[in-house]
C-alpha cells in the first residue's frame, strides 16, 4: 500500500512592525509579532514641526495595538529619551500592559505616570537579565548613551535571534566607566544574528563620535577661566553631563541651583536613585540664590533648544521670576540644536547676546557630543554582530540609505537590506525575509491639549490659512418664509485687515455678500448651503483679486 506523502509544514515568520521611528527622528515604536503573540519596544513621542500650529507632541498611531491587544506580552524600554518613552502614558490609558526598563528609565516613565494620573505595571530589570516574555527571551546589554541605564537588545525568537541597538555610541570612557559590553557583541555574532535593528542618527557622518570626556574637560577649562555667574543649559536626562558639571563647580569653589521643572525633577530622580553624587551643602535652591556671589554660582536649566517655555527662554526674555540676566554673565548652551530647531536655539542666543551675556554654544566651543554612532563605530557594530538581515531604523530616510550602503560597502548582499517605512511589515524566518504589501495604520496622531487625534489634515489646514491670510465671517439675518435678507450682512474680520484703516474694502466686500444673496433669493434658491457656498465664492473672488489673498470665509445665517 502506497503512504500518502505530506507536505512539509510552512515556517511561520517573525513580523517586524515598526509604527513609527522611520523617516523621522522620533516616535520610536517597533513591534515583534510571532503567531499570537507582540513584543513592544520602545514607545516614543516627537515634537511638531512648523507646520502642525498649536499641537503639542505627536504620537504613534496605536490603533494596530488596540486592535490585538490581546496578544501583547509585554513593552521593554531601552532608554530613557522622550522619543522612546514619551508616548508610554498615552498607550497606557488604552491598554494595560507590563512595561520593562532600567531603573532610571522606569523613574522617568514614572514621573510621567503621575503627571497623566495613571498607574503602571513597571517592571525593573538590568543590563545582563534575561526575561521570557511568551515566545521572545530578551537579554538586556549594556550600552553607552547620552543618558544613563541605556540598553540594547537581543531577542531570541522562534525564527532567530533579533537584535535592536536602541540608541548608542561607542564610547571607550563614558563618564560611569561603564563601557558597552563587546565581549557579549561579539558572543552573538558567534552564535548568529538573524535580524539587525542599529540606530541610523549619524549615519551620514564619518568617523568616530567624541567620548563625553571631552565635553567634561571643556566644560571645567570654562569653569577655571570665568569670573562671572555661569548659566549651563542641557538636556534634563544627560544625568552623566549634569554630574560632571556638579564636580566642576566643586572643583572651582562654587555653588549650584537648579531651574527648570524637568531639570529639577530629574535631579531629584537620579539623586534618590544614586545615578547623581553631590556632596551635602553643594546644591542651593534657585531663590536663595541672590545672597551668592556671582563667581560662586552655576545655574543648571532647561532650554537648551529653545524651547518657549523653558527657563533658558525665560530668563531669555527677562520673564524667569528667579533668575534676571545680568551684562557680563556666562551662558553655556552644552547641546546641539535637533534637526529643525536652529532658529529657535539662534533666537535664544541672540536674545542672550543683546542682554549683555557671554553666550558660549556648540558652534564656537565642544561643549556638546552626540549620544549617536558616527560611521566607524556603525561599521564596528556591523563588523561584531554579523547579521544575516539588515534594517537600519531610528533616523531621515536619508539616514536610512546612508546606513544601508554603508552594510553594503562592508560586503552584505543587498538582497538582505531593508528600507521600510511606518506601517511596513517586514517577515523573518531563519532561512527568508520578506516585505509584506500591505500596510497597518501608522499615521502621526496629534495632541493638542486633551485632545488626542482630534486635530487631522483639515483642521490643520484651517489653522495654516488662518496663520497666513486670517478670517472674514459674514453674518446675516433671513426671514424663514421670503428668504428676504431682514438684516446684514455685516462682515466681521480678523487677521484679515485692520478694519479702521480699510473701511471702503470692508463696504465693498458688504456689497459684494448682499449682491450674492440677492442673487439668490431672485432664483429662489432656499437650500442653506447652497447660499452659503454662493457667498463665499463670491466673496472669495472678490478678495483675491483685490488683495491677492485667500482668507477662510465663514457665513453664518440667522433665520427669523
Amino acid at each position: 500500500m502506497r503512504r500518502k506523502q505530506t507536505r512539509p509544514k510552512k515556517e511561520a515568520a517573525l513580523k517586524v512592525i515598526p509604527i513609527g521611528g522611520l523617516n523621522e527622528i522620533g516616535k520610536n515604536l517597533t513591534l515583534l509579532e510571532y503567531k499570537d503573540e507582540i513584543l513592544i519596544i520602545d514607545c516614543g513621542m516627537s515634537f511638531p514641526d512648523d507646520e502642525m500650529y498649536g499641537i503639542d507632541i505627536v504620537i504613534p498611531d496605536f490603533t494596530y495595538l488596540i486592535n490585538n491587544q490581546d496578544k501583547i506580552v509585554g513593552m521593554v524600554l531601552t532608554h530613557g529619551h522622550e522619543d522612546h518613552i514619551g508616548a508610554v502614558p498615552y498607550l497606557l490609558k488604552y491598554i494595560n500592559v507590563p512595561v520593562y526598563g532600567t531603573r532610571l528609565t522606569l523613574g522617568l516613565v514614572e514621573n510621567k505616570l503621575k503627571e497623566h494620573n495613571i498607574q503602571g505595571d513597571l517592571r525593573t530589570i538590568y543590563a545582563g537579565d534575561k526575561i521570557q516574555l511568551g515566545c521572545f527571551n530578551v537579554e538586556a546589554i549594556r550600552t553607552t548613551h547620552s543618558v544613563a541605564d541605556a540598553i540594547c537588545l537581543a531577542i531570541d525568537t522562534p525564527a532567530g535571534l533579533v537584535f535592536h541597538s536602541g540608541d548608542f555610541k561607542i564610547d571607550y570612557t563614558p563618564l560611569d566607566g561603564e563601557p558597552i559590553d563587546f565581549a557579549k557583541l561579539a558572543s552573538l555574532g558567534k552564535k548568529g544574528v538573524t535580524l539587525m535593528l542599529c540606530d541610523s542618527t549619524n549615519a551620514v557622518r564619518p568617523g568616530f563620535t567624541a567620548s563625553e570626556q571631552v565635553v567634561g574637560q571643556t566644560i571645567e577649562t570654562i569653569f577655571r577661566k570665568c569670573k562671572t555667574r555661569i548659566i549651563i543649559a542641557t538636556f534634563s536626562s544627560n544625568v552623566h553631563r549634569v554630574q560632571k558639571i556638579i564636580e566642576s563647580a566643586i572643583k572651582v569653589g562654587r555653588k549650584v541651583a537648579v531651574s527648570g521643572r524637568s531639570m529639577e525633577n530629574v535631579v531629584a530622580l537620579a539623586i534618590e536613585l544614586g545615578y547623581l553624587d553631590i556632596p551635602a551643602g553643594t546644591l542651593v535652591d534657585l531663590k536663595m540664590t541672590r545672597n551668592i556671589p556671582d563667581d560662586k554660582l552655576v545655574i543648571i536649566t532647561t532650554g537648551s533648544q529653545g524651547e518657549p517655555m523653558s527657563a533658558l527662554t525665560r530668563i531669555a526674555s527677562g520673564e524667569h521670576r528667579a533668575v534676571k540676566l545680568k551684562p557680563g554673565d556666562t551662558v553655556i548652551l552644552s547641546s546641539s540644536p535637533i534637526p529643525g530647531n536652529e532658529k529657535t536655539v539662534s533666537n535664544v542666543v541672540n536674545k542672550l547676546f543683546e542682554k549683555g551675556a557671554e553666550v558660549i554654544y556648540s558652534d564656537i566651543a565642544d561643549i556638546h557630543v552626540s549620544g549617536h554612532a558616527c560611521q566607524e563605530e556603525l561599521k564596528l557594530m556591523h563588523s561584531l554582530l554579523k547579521p544575516k538581515y539588515f534594517m537600519p531604523v531610528h533616523g531621515e530616510y536619508r539616514h536610512l540609505i546612508q546606513h544601508a550602503r554603508l552594510a553594503e560597502n562592508l560586503g552584505m548582499d543587498p538582497e538582505n537590506i531593508f528600507v521600510l517605512d511606518n506601517g511596513d511589515t517586514l517577515n523573518i524566518t531563519r532561512n527568508s525575509a520578506v516585505k509584506e504589501e500591505t500596510k497597518v495604520p501608522a499615521d502621526a496622531i496629534l495632541v493638542d491639549g486633551l485632545g488626542i487625534g482630534d486635530v487631522g489634515n483639515i483642521v490643520l489646514r484651517d489653522r495654516k490659512l488662518l496663520s497666513e491670510s486670517g478670517l472674514i465671517i459674514v453674518v446675516a439675518a433671513i426671514d424663514r418664509e421670503s428668504r428676504e435678507v431682514v438684516s446684514g450682512p455685516d462682515i466681521i474680520s480678523r487677521g484679515f485687515v485692520y478694519v479702521r484703516e480699510n473701511e471702503g474694502l470692508i463696504e465693498e466686500a458688504r456689497q459684494v455678500a448682499m449682491a450674492a444673496m440677492e442673487k439668490c433669493h431672485d432664483k429662489n434658491i432656499r437650500d442653506w448651503n447652497s447660499m452659503k457656498s454662493q457667498v463665499r465664492d463670491s466673496l472669495s473672488s472678490y478678495i483675491y483679486e483685490t488683495t491677492k489673498r485667500t482668507p477662510i470665509i465663514l457665513p453664518i445665517f440667522l433665520e427669523v
